[in-house]
């Protein structure tokens, strides 16, 4: 019989969900809300910060990619992190670390400062998504969290509203320290509330195994990364994440504005679609995957051919440049590619025990993250390879954003290898 923990567990242990798991997991998703601000504020500064610290587009670049290489170097260590010492504490940690980190960077003046404070910071944001789900885990019963994960998701997307908005707008009237100054202030408050009113777990339900029972920090790992269904979520967040995080991170902008030739407002304006998709989509799968688990390879390959068929229209369209409509369409797909990935993580809570579902949720949220960094690497590298004295043109980013089908056809390949070994007895 499948292994799906959490779904047959005895009626008394059962999570009891109700105002108190959602008072629990809003205290949770607040924390993730606050470091999807700090992820997201530089950008919104990327000029200002070349300006600040002057530097060139490729330096500025080392930002964007350090975040992502810090934030997936530490899933693993977070997920045993939590899994010894419970969601509670990890989370009061990593308020510290994105305070600390964002008042660094406030007060930074130079480029290798700034750079230590961002992944100072990196390692903070690491530790409040899988936190968050750790907490849902045990407040809310087996069926109700992938919905849960989703709008945990989506709610911390409102961060990065948050950041284009609000955050723009204090950048040109209270200037650079006082703006990232006041962000990193932001954690006193979250701080105080996490400490004071978050409860775990129910009563009566152990937060962390006894001494006793805890593997050796090895053997976590090992038992996690044998179960197929923790492999499975990792390379499902691996191929569903990494296009839209990719183009939303860093390589958007420049695509529209230098090889579409876009405003930096109109391109702003077509990036708030992707946002806005991916909240609509969070919602819709999270229902959808809640009441159907078994659509969850359906739902994958779908939004994985999908973006592959709107990028391959895209790149391939006669002329210079694709219609406006055609980008719209792109940026509404690629708003699937985020709630997609969250099916991983359902994959990797529903296949492993609870004592170390903080470290399987870290493999597979990894996934997604190493994605990523592959591909802004890989642009990168084929852009300045292509380009001529001309720059960046509309022909250079259509060979560099080709890069996109190595790691989605390396990820396609290993999900449809994976799933059977998780579908069978």
């Amino acid at each position: 019989m499948q292994r799906a923990f959490g779904g047959s567990a005895p009626a008394d242990t059962v999570p009891p969900g109700g105002r108190a798991a959602w008072t629990a997991w809003s205290i949770g998703v607040s924390v993730y809300v606050l470091a999807v601000i700090h992820r997201t504020s530089l950008g919104v500064a990327g000029l200002d910060a070349a300006s600040r610290f002057g530097i060139g587009a490729s330096a500025l670049s080392t930002f964007a990619i350090l975040q992502v290489l810090v934030y997936a170097a530490m899933q693993v260590p977070v997920g045993l992190l939590v899994d010894r010492f419970g969601p509670r504490r990890v989370l009061l940690l990593g308020i510290l670390l994105l305070s600390t980190g964002q008042l660094g960077f406030a007060f930074s003046s130079s480029f290798g400062p700034a750079l230590a404070s961002r992944a100072v910071l990196g390692c903070g944001d690491a530790m409040t998504f899988i936190s968050v789900l750790r907490v849902a885990a045990r407040w809310f019963p087996a069926a109700k969290n992938p919905l849960v994960a989703q709008l945990t998701g989506l709610v911390g997307t409102g961060g990065n509203l948050v950041s284009t908005v609000v955050l723009a707008q204090a950048l040109h009237s209270e200037g650079w320290t006082s703006t990232f100054a006041l962000i990193a202030l932001l954690g006193v408050g979250s701080f105080a509330l996490v400490a004071l009113l978050l409860k775990e777990a129910p009563a009566g339900v152990a937060v962390v195994p006894d001494a006793g029972r805890r593997l050796p920090v090895r053997d976590q790992i090992r038992h996690a990364w044998r179960e197929p269904g923790t492999r499975l979520g990792m390379w499902v967040h691996f191929t569903t994440a990494f296009p839209g995080a990719a183009f939303g991170l860093l390589w958007g902008m420049p695509y529209l504005v230098e090889g579409q030739g876009m405003s930096r407002g109109e391109a702003g304006t077509l990036l708030t679609l992707l946002v806005l998709s991916n909240m609509t989509f969070g919602l819709v799968f999270g229902r959808l995957v809640s009441r159907y688990p078994r659509v969850r390879i359906p739902v994958t390959l779908t939004v994985i051919g999908s973006t592959a068929a709107c990028w391959a229209v895209v790149l391939a369209w006669p002329g210079a440049r694709p219609p406006l409509w055609l980008l719209v369409v792109l940026l509404l797909v690629m708003g699937s590619n985020g709630p997609a990935s969250l099916v991983g993580l359902d994959y990797a809570r529903a296949h492993n025990p609870p004592e170390r579902l903080g470290t399987a949720s870290g493999i597979a949220n990894m996934g997604g993250f190493i994605g990523t960094m592959i591909t802004l690497l890989g642009v990168g590298i084929l852009l300045d390879s292509l380009s001529g004295p001309a720059g960046h043109t509309a022909g250079t980013y259509r060979w560099a954003f080709c890069w996109q089908y190595v790691p989605l056809a390396v990820g396609t390949a290993m999900i449809l290898r994976l799933k059977g070994k998780v579908a069978r007895p």
